[in-house]
């Protein structure tokens, strides 16, 4: 895809010349065409993570910025962060420089007793993530149309325990071809599946920095 934007480009530059309306809409495409081709390349590395994974939230010490813990192990907002950390974006740290300006925005000491951010574990808590995505990204709507939920976007639920679960929507299919996949860790690893609807969503976003 990009080399088709390479392609076309100076046929772009002079369709901009002496019409500012059609700079507008021109540039709208353009922004439009980069997003969702970074959103599939977001999806994309998804689903080359490992599969096998030892499900454990333990707090770790971790490095920062781009601190993770060791590549066998890691729980659902692990997910996410590895997949973005893939094209270039830590939400360790983009996450972080955000709590420590605006502490009060986030659930960390209502849910957890924090009085100041903590970059070895904010970043890896789901609460967290959707508050970020929301200040951040884009809130998508949160509807039973399988359609609105496209690869790349970012999901949110609660468990029939109340348990936060985040995921991201892969590239690939249901067999019935009604659903995306998505790529989550509930204690299995580090899998796609069909869980679009299996649980209450409370979180849809869009996120490129």
């Amino acid at each position: 895809m990009g080399c088709r934007f390479v392609l076309h480009f100076d046929l772009i530059l002079k369709m901009l010349e002496g019409n500012s309306m059609r700079v507008f809409f021109i540039l709208l495409f353009v922004s439009s065409y980069v997003v969702a081709d970074n959103n599939l390349l977001l999806a994309r590395q998804a689903e080359q993570l490992p599969r096998i994974v030892i499900y454990d939230p333990s707090y770790r010490q971790i490095n920062y910025p781009n601190g993770d813990v060791p590549q066998g192990y890691g729980v659902c907002s692990d997910v996410v962060i590895r997949s973005y950390r893939k094209i270039g974006i830590d939400l360790q740290q983009l996450l972080h420089e955000d709590i420590k300006n605006n502490f009060s925005q986030y659930p960390s000491q209502k849910m957890w007793g924090l009085s100041k951010p903590d970059t070895n574990i904010d970043h890896r808590r789901v609460p967290n993530l959707e508050v970020f995505f929301s200040r951040k990204g884009i809130t998508k709507p949160i509807t039973s149309n399988a359609e609105d939920y496209l690869p790349g976007d970012i999901v949110s639920w609660r468990l029939d325990n109340g348990r936060p679960h985040i995921g991201i929507v892969t590239t690939h299919r249901t067999v019935d071809n009604k659903r995306y996949l998505i790529m989550h860790n509930i204690g299995y690893g580090q899998v796609s599946e069909d869980i679009l609807f299996r649980w209450g969503i409370v979180g849809h976003y869009s996120y490129l920095k």
